[in-house]
């Protein structure tokens, strides 16, 4: 059953609002109240709920309980749906149009509303203490793990050998080995992504994204609304706005590049954007410049891999020349998927950023320890020990991983077919939409099987995790749709280094996305997910 808003969709924006002013709203609050009553399609007829678990302790015991809010009652419903709608449009938490032709090319042209849950849902305290405390040691690790070339070459040879886009890039990773290029200068934007499986009560990771770690933007802005909503509504709701916890993704991923732009040392250098040439995610990644250039006068540029590889020149000294400007940073939002990669002009570019001096973010090290193989190779008994001394961190690292297996394995392979609804079979993507679930993971290993070869090495295989769903209020395209749903939080962490000497390794702020229970893929930008925040329970 879905709930639709009828009216005025559009909003102009004439600047974004300054984020140190986001919890000083300077609109009076009568603005968020609308003067006539929204048209919202029939309600079923049992009450519309949302399910809140809550934790309540003792000093002998510890139980859960739930409380249902009842969202069906007088007006709540409709006037929250407004209000957000509305909030969403004044924020800047607004994504392209993909109706509208330029609204992934030209900014402010066909805004609409990111897609966003309703509330925030519910999150354990102590696995989100648990997630966080993961995410410096991860950095630390991503780190280890790309000084060690002949490893990651080792890794994926396999691979390599069938998938035409892992190769392309081991190849640059290996003509800068053959050039013995190091990176003196290490910067690491990442985000390792979560899901609480029920049976167990674990938190387990699902994947570590270390290029492109999107939506540090508008994933502050989703607290902000929740905190917002809850601020007026709580008392009703029976929830307390103080239990949606701060988070400063977008101003520490833009602290990070200041940081290494300082590094690099040269104050008319710019940070360089790489991104694809349409974008209707455009407006996280303008939240994090918007952050750079005002709180730390940092410049950037935007630029798609075509139009680097036709402006940009390495000069003799190693510095990265864009359109006659130096650039100190280049931080990747494109370049993870075949489809950036249309044609030669764009591998050269990724090969020329490679071997320039500026400061890769991520250099093609940092890029492949994020891959599926290496997660899977990780897993192994005894590989963190190669990387990490720390008895304690490898045990809070080995706690999170979930079953990982390799397809050189017959034994798994057999499982998997018998019981596919218990794995996921993962090719070396990013971006969401590619993972195989299901019978399918049965008729795809089947179908690698009878053609032989070494096309199983180009997948990994993955336990799969069953989160406890929830009913949930999804908001998309202006329409609320109830229906049951499942969450997975992502944790930001910034790593920083110059040689020895480790600027910054923190845990950098969160990413909630909430999807139907029914849907397999968790992507926002991919059209799977909504953006979400957690509530502490």
């Amino acid at each position: 059953m879905a709930f639709v808003l009828f009216g005025c969709s559009s909003c102009s924006l004439s600047s974004f609002p300054d984020p140190r002013r986001l919890h000083h709203s300077p609109f009076p609050p009568t603005l968020f109240h609308h003067p006539n009553p929204i048209s919202i399609s029939h309600f079923p007829s049992q009450s519309l709920t949302k399910t809140m678990a809550l934790n309540i302790s003792s000093s002998d015991s510890q139980t859960t309980r739930k409380e249902e809010i009842n969202l069906s009652s007088s007006d709540l419903l409709p006037d929250l749906i407004y209000e957000a709608l509305v909030w969403s449009s004044l924020h800047g938490l607004v994504v392209g149009d993909k109706s509208i032709q330029r609204s992934g090319t030209v900014p402010g042209v066909g805004l609409v509303h990111a897609p966003f849950a309703l509330l925030p849902m519910s999150f354990p305290k102590d696995l989100w203490r648990q997630a966080c405390e993961l995410a410096p040691i991860f950095n630390e690790l991503v780190d280890r793990v790309s000084l060690d070339g002949e490893f990651l070459q080792e890794s994926l040879s396999r691979t390599k050998m069938v998938d035409a886009f892992t190769a392309r890039l081991l190849d640059i990773h290996s003509k800068m080995l053959e050039m013995n290029k190091t990176e003196d200068i290490r910067l690491g934007l990442h985000r390792s992504d979560y899901m609480l499986d029920s049976e167990t009560g674990l938190l387990y990771q699902i994947e570590l994204n270390t290029i492109s770690s999107s939506f540090p933007g508008l994933s502050c802005l989703v607290g902000d609304l929740h905190r917002n909503l809850l601020n007026h509504h709580g008392k009703h709701l029976g929830l307390d706005s103080r239990g949606v916890p701060g988070n400063t993704a977008v101003s520490r991923f833009a602290e990070a590049l200041a940081k290494a732009w300082k590094e690099y040392n040269n104050p008319s250098a710019v940070v360089l954007v790489v991104v694809q040439p349409e974008e209707r995610n455009m407006y996280d990644q303008h939240w994090l410049c918007a952050v750079l250039r005002e709180m730390h006068d940092v410049a950037t540029i935007r630029k798609t891999l075509s139009e680097i590889d036709a402006e940009g020149q390495v000069l003799p000294n190693g510095s990265l020349v864009i359109g006659g400007q130096t650039v100190a940073v280049v931080y990747f939002r494109a370049g993870y998927s075949p489809n950036d990669y249309p044609s030669e002009s764009e591998w050269r570019a990724r090969l020329m950023m490679e071997q320039s001096v500026a400061i890769k973010c991520p250099s093609i090290s940092y890029h492949l320890v994020g891959t599926k193989k290496i997660q899977q190779e990780l897993a192994k008994p005894n590989v963190l020990e190669r990387f990490l001394e720390n008895k304690d961190d490898i045990a809070k690292l080995r706690k999170s991983f979930a079953g990982l297996w390799s397809l050189d394995n017959a034994d798994i392979i057999e499982s998997a077919m018998e019981r596919p609804e218990l794995y996921v079979l993962k090719p070396q993507r990013e971006g969401g939409g590619n993972n195989i679930y299901g019978d399918d993971v049965r008729e795809t290993l089947i179908k690698l099987k009878n053609e032989g070869g070494d096309d199983l090495a180009a997948y990994i295989l993955m336990q799969r995790i069953f989160p406890k769903a929830s009913l949930a209020y999804l908001v998309r395209d202006g329409i609320c749709h109830q229906d049951n749903a499942i969450s997975e939080l992502g944790v930001y962490g910034a790593y920083l280094r110059n040689k020895d000497n480790v600027i910054m390794n923190d845990q950098c702020g969160y990413l909630m996305r909430t999807k139907v229970s029914s849907s397999n893929e968790g992507g926002v930008a991919a059209g799977f997910a909504v953006l979400d925040s957690i509530y502490l329970t």
